[in-house]
């Protein structure tokens, strides 16, 4: 594998981007993984090596690198009582998603001046807060995102601008939104909600509820880590970038 860190120039600063692609057999197309709010950190990075191995050249971007290079969080972030919870939490409550657009945008014509990146269709998903931006990004960009796909987003229904549930139609790439049965970040009412607007829309995907999980259910580092689950995501995911990137 070859791996980098570099920043990525944005309209807002240098977004400092881990990239990582198999070493041969390139140029590979460019995946966007969208980080959870917890922001980046290892295990992150090993679920981007997992999927280079298959064959992309993987991007995950430091989302808040607009509140500094700082923003990175200690082991006991998820820990709502504990001072880098906090600390997340006033650099996340920032976060809106034409700023994550702004973002994309970035990364787009990055990966588009790079020789050793294939050209073309890109993938794109994102976990918790980034599962939105993952689905308004194939709807901003959608000429460039061929496959995107929402583990556990949040709020996926909202009055936000570019709300994913009002800009499906828009979008021309393949969808899919993966929900965990028990999450109070997006109750079953919400997803009843946002199946009615994909229904509407005519967008080309599917919305799977993934039973008996919680919120958080893929990330191997968390207490909901459910493997069998887990395993399952990685499958749906690699199967929608072959369908669709080759």
């Amino acid at each position: 594998m070859i791996e980098e860190i570099l920043d990525i120039k944005t309209t807002d600063g240098a977004m400092e981007t881990f990239v990582c692609r198999p070493e041969r057999g390139g140029p590979h197309p460019a995946v966007f993984k969208l980080m959870d709010a917890p922001g980046i950190r290892e295990e992150l990075y090993e679920m981007a090596r997992r999927l280079a191995t298959v064959g992309y050249c993987v991007l995950l971007p430091n989302l808040y690198y607009r509140a500094g290079r700082y923003s990175k969080f200690g082991s006991d972030v998820n820990l709502e009582d504990s001072a880098e919870h906090q600390r997340m939490r006033k650099i996340r409550v920032t976060m809106t998603i034409p700023q994550a657009m702004k973002d994309v945008g970035a990364m787009l014509a990055f990966v588009d001046g790079r020789g050793d990146i294939k050209k073309g269709p890109i993938g794109a998903h994102g976990y918790c807060m980034s599962g939105p931006y993952a689905l308004a990004a194939a709807a901003r960009f959608p000429n460039r995102v061929a496959a995107a796909a929402s583990y556990y987003g949040t709020w996926l229904v909202n009055d936000v601008e570019e709300s994913p549930h009002r800009t499906l139609g828009q979008t021309k790439g393949e969808l899919y939104i993966a929900c965990a049965e028990h999450d109070d970040l997006a109750p079953p009412d919400m997803i009843e909600a946002l199946r009615g607007s994909f229904d509407k829309s005519d967008a080309r995907g599917e919305i799977e509820i993934y039973p008996d999980v919680h919120h958080g259910f893929a990330f191997p580092e968390r207490s909901v880590y459910d493997r069998p689950a887990a395993e399952r995501h990685w499958e749906r995911m690699i199967a929608l970038y072959r369908r669709n990137l080759g």
